[in-house]
């Protein structure tokens, strides 16, 4: 027990002598640094406009662009301002590291992955603005740490879970703006705690329940906003006391009830009121009159009945008016009262229960009058001749007897208000143009304009459509002057039937939800003068067949998912405007054609280009991939002949010292050549693609120096891990000699296996070092041990055993069994890892020491190194102060329990790391002791496996 103590009192001094090195620090490099890794997790290539190019040591960190430093605390950075900076990357947790921030503000950038929770750290924060990034995950539950947070703004973001119930608790909480997420859950009845909130807006997320009556305890509250959501139930009463409301805005959603009778009364203050498309019954109330600042009135698609209110003319900023789609019964007096409102602009009361004839009034309506829709009614008579002017849209269907005018050649409606399209069109055999764009068209595409065979130009772009293109309309060969569905809702994949288009010119499926990859049958599309693909989910790489469209001058496939080599062949076309932006194309940018003007082009968002034009800005491309293509027929016959020849006699003087090294071979040490044998060829471009260009999805872990990717290698299919050296720290290339030396002559079973290296030049001419190893399916001890903080949660009592006889039987071979002793330096939890049938493997030699014969009587207690290298509590004990006997705490354990055995690898982690070479020799008595309790606690069981 005593024992025991003195390891726990060891590490918590080596802990305590290490603070001043954290808390030694001054403000003025702890704020630059957390500045640096904020730029670090951001892609400045990527973005738009070089943002972050003043961030460097050439000036000081208070004069960097976006950021502001307090006066009274010199150096300490209080506002960090980025908006619109077309930033794309992660947002660092150091950014917790930035104490003295006021004020986050990132708005209208491409962040993504999720809010750090570090964010909490920061207790002065007053004002945060993520808005319009892309941003996942959930809200970090510890904001409610920031207690003099006044503002806070995510909307427009990719958050997903439950409210936490902690947001209730930010006493200053002025504005909060959630709206356009993935949130659901209900709404919480602790927002009626922030007392201060003046607006609240958790529109368009996927909130269900009811609307908790502790948001009438939002005494000041100016703007709530929960439309487009799921709740259900009735408005709580309580909430029409909050007589300081203007906007009220309920809209879509499953709400139910009436409206109390004097709404307008009770909220004066009232500009927006919005509950559209709900399940509302009951009178329209004629006190909405009594709130004179109404601008916005929308109480469209619900079940209102009775008559219309007469009294809305005493609105005169009333812009808006939407009673559409109820059971509305009256005549069309309304009318003559709203011609004091000079500021109307749409008035929407189709699809009610409305009779009579149109009053001559309707011809005194505001001359900004846009929308009048008054269809889907009862209505007779004629129409007064003064209306002329207002008639400038229409709105409804358009109706099904349309199919009916079997002559008519063109349909051109396009920026009105139509809703639908019938089936009907199909019967206009002889219809050349339909023009339908700029509506409000909701639905699918009808499947019978595939009849319309006549059809040259089709354009139902800017709508609401949805579905897949029918393939009936892709075979319309006639179509020649454009097709156009861009701007809907449109999903599924390009059909092949696309190449039926043979003398199409104009083809745009712009902005939908299109996936899938491009089709090859799109070459069949000779005409094409302009192709529009952009801002869709297409994925694969770009078809080579579209080389065939020599007639092409527009070319944009930006937004999508493509992949792929950088097509050179897009030089080689007639192109005037090409972009590619915003997809994951890697290599060569041509310099020929189009790419010899960089105003013409844009590739941004894609960090693996390299050469094209100066003005591109591209890092240069290593010498394979840029000289290749930029060679005569001539040069290139010499060269593969050339090639031809130096492969002939490399063969030759291969296979010479191929059978010269079989003779030597048998001499040499068995282990070592069943290595060398096995070393993989692997470049960069092999480990790029094998981990998806070293995606975020594929990283599994981070170390000190490096970056550990899984990737799945080619050639045969063998998953691997892959560490990515980041040289550009201090030591890190050192790491990576020390650990290729260490490693190219061990072999043994329980020591990480070496599948291969690579050293090379990455895309941007950059060095690049990794290592290649066998990927262990089950993770690191210390992932089995701490996970989720139960320490003995998993791990069965033999297999902690059976992980301590690996452990200390790989430390015995590097200490005793190698031709040079092998000290590793840095062994803990962590880098110890499990193969699928749970054999331990011991990894990382990036701080390993290798000692000859010569140095192995280096005296007990002293260091051949003058640094502390490895992590505080696994280092070797006399490298700091002297410690007990390794044997010794092993024996103490040897009576012990099971679970008293895994501290044997604490032991076990302290020794490794020693160069006296009493502390190497003790590891054959760790091995041996260890086997030792496996047998007592098997039952005398034989451990002759194990001890082989």
């Amino acid at each position: 027990m005593a024992k025991s103590l003195v390891i726990v009192l060891y590490t918590a001094l080596v802990w305590w002598c290490n603070i001043p090195s954290t808390f030694g620090m001054s403000t003025n490099e702890t704020d630059g640094l957390a500045l640096l890794a904020f730029k670090a997790a951001i892609d400045d290539q990527a973005s738009s406009f070089g943002a972050l190019s003043s961030w460097n040591d050439s000036i000081h960190h208070c004069d960097w662009n976006g950021i502001l430093c307090s006066r009274l605390h010199r150096d300490r950075v209080v506002q960090l301002n980025l908006t619109s900076k077309g930033l794309v990357g992660s947002l660092s947790p150091h950014i917790g590291n930035l104490s003295f921030l006021r004020r986050i503000i990132l708005p209208n950038n491409n962040f993504h992955g999720p809010i750090p929770e570090e964010i909490g750290r920061l207790f002065r924060l007053q004002f945060i603005e993520l808005s319009n990034n892309s941003f996942g995950g959930g809200l970090p539950n510890n904001l409610s740490r920031c207690s003099n947070l006044e503002y806070l703004y995510l909307d427009n973001n990719h958050l997903s879970g439950n409210i936490p119930t902690q947001l209730g608790s930010l006493p200053k909480l002025r504005e909060l703006f959630l709206y356009e997420n993935k949130i659901s859950g209900t709404i919480l009845p602790s927002i009626g705690n922030l007392s201060y909130l003046v607006k609240l807006s958790i529109s368009q997320c996927n909130l269900h329940g009811e609307i908790p009556e502790g948001i009438a305890k939002l005494r000041l509250l100016k703007a709530l906003s929960f439309e487009d959501n799921k709740l259900s139930g009735k408005i709580p009463s309580v909430i029409y006391n909050i007589s300081t409301l203007t906007v009220f805005s309920l809209q879509i959603n499953r709400l139910e009830g009436s409206i109390p009778p004097d709404i307008g009364s009770k909220l004066p203050n009232l500009i927006f009121l919005g509950l559209f498309q709900n399940s509302f019954t009951g009178m329209i109330p004629n006190s909405l009159s009594n709130a004179s600042g109404l601008e916005f009135i929308n109480f469209g698609v619900n079940n209102f009945i009775g008559p219309m209110p007469k009294d809305l003319g005493k609105l005169l900023n009333l812009g808006t008016i939407n009673f559409q789609f109820n059971r509305l019964q009256d005549d069309l007096s309304f009318i003559s009262s709203l011609t004091n409102c000079n500021r109307l602009r749409f008035l929407f009361a189709n699809d009610n229960l409305l009779k009579g004839t149109l009053p001559n009034s309707v011809a005194n309506l505001s001359i900004d009058l846009s929308i009048l829709s008054l269809g889907g009614n009862q209505l007779h008579g004629s129409i007064p001749s003064g209306i002329g002017n207002l008639l400038n849209y229409f709105s409804g269907h358009v109706p099904d007897t349309i199919g009916r005018v079997h002559k008519l050649q063109q349909l051109i409606l396009p920026i009105n208000n139509f809703t639908k399209l019938p089936s009907s069109l199909g019967n206009l055999s002889a219809l050349n143009l339909l023009i339908l764009g700029q509506n409000n068209i909701r639905g699918s595409i009808p499947l019978s304009l595939g009849n319309c065979q006549q059809l040259l130009a089709l354009d139902l772009s800017h709508n609401n459509l949805y579905g897949s293109i029918p393939l009936e309309i892709m075979n319309l060969s006639s179509i020649s002057i454009s097709f156009d569905l861009g701007y809907n809702s449109l999903t599924g994949s390009l059909p092949s039937e696309v190449g039926s288009l043979k003398n199409l010119a104009n083809f745009d499926v712009s902005n939908n939800r299109l996936s899938g990859s491009i089709p090859n049958s799109l070459s069949g599309c000779l005409s094409l003068e302009v192709l529009h693909l952009e801002g869709n989910s297409l994925e694969g790489e770009i078809p080579q067949s579209l080389s065939k469209l020599r007639g092409l001058q527009e070319l944009d496939l930006s937004r999508n998912n493509l992949t792929g080599l950088f097509p050179n062949y897009f030089g080689e076309l007639a192109l005037e405007k090409l972009n590619l932006s915003f997809n994951m194309l890697y290599g060569e940018v041509p310099t020929q054609g189009v790419f010899r003007n960089a105003n013409a082009i844009s590739i941004v968002g894609m960090d693996n280009l390299c050469g094209g034009v100066a003005d591109l800005n591209l890092p240069p491309c290593p010498f394979s991939m840029s000289k290749t293509n930029k060679l005569s027929y001539k040069k290139k016959i010499i060269l593969y002949v050339v090639v031809a020849l130096v492969i002939s006699s490399t063969l030759a003087v291969s296979f010479f010292m191929f059978h010269r090294r079989q003779r030597v071979s048998r001499k040499e040490d068995s282990s070592k050549a069943s290595f060398e044998h096995q070393i993989l060829r692997v470049s960069y471009a092999d480990l790029f693609k094998a981990t998806n260009g070293f995606s975020e999805a594929n990283l599994v872990g981070v170390g000190n120096y490096a970056y550990v990717y899984k990737g799945i290698l080619d050639q045969d299919m063998m998953v691997v891990a892959v560490k990515v050296l980041n040289l550009q720290l201090k030591g890190a290339l050192k790491s990576f000699m020390l650990e290729c030396k260490a490693l190219q002559t061990i072999r043994h079973r329980n020591l990480l296996k070496v599948l291969s290296a690579c050293s090379s030049i990455d895309f941007h001419g950059n060095e690049f070092k990794a290592i290649v190893y066998e990927f262990m399916a089950n993770g690191t001890i210390d992932g089995w041990l701490h996970q989720n903080g139960a320490e003995h949660e998993y791990l069965k009592a033999i297999q902690r055993l059976d992980i301590s006889i690996d452990v200390a039987s790989a430390l015995e071979y590097l200490h005793c069994g190698c031709e040079s002793t092998i000290i590793h330096g840095d062994l803990k939890p962590s880098n110890v890892l499990l193969d699928d049938t749970m054999v331990a493997h011991v990894g990382d030699f990036g701080l390993a020491k290798i000692i000859s014969a010569a140095s192995t009587n280096v005296p007990q207690h002293q260091s051949n190194s003058s640094a502390i290298r490895g992590t505080i509590g696994y280092i070797a004990p006399e490298r700091v102060m002297d410690i007990v006997d390794p044997s010794i705490q092993l024996e103490h354990n040897n009576g012990s329990s099971i679970n008293d055995c895994m501290v044997s690898i604490l032991t076990i982690g302290v020794a490794c790391s020693s160069e006296s070479p009493r502390d190497r020799m003790e590891m054959g008595t760790v091995v041996s002791k260890l086997c030792k309790i496996k047998k007592k606690y098997l039952g005398e069981r034989s451990v002759e496996t194990l001890e082989s």
